[in-house]
């Protein structure tokens, strides 16, 4: 399943987007949890300076 998903992201505008994972510490219990997204080329600095 995986394999024909990177093979659609490579096709078109699949190329403009990334996937961005971010780790995140929680307040309740003082454990990480990690934040994944697709967010286009331009807007991944943006997605790291935000909390």
């Amino acid at each position: 399943m995986a394999k024909k998903t990177v093979a659609t992201l490579q096709k078109g505008e699949g190329k403009s987007f990334t996937k961005v994972i971010k780790m995140v510490k929680s307040n309740k219990s003082n454990s990480y949890a990690f934040k994944e997204e697709m967010v286009p080329n331009d807007k991944v600095k943006d997605f790291f300076e935000k909390k």
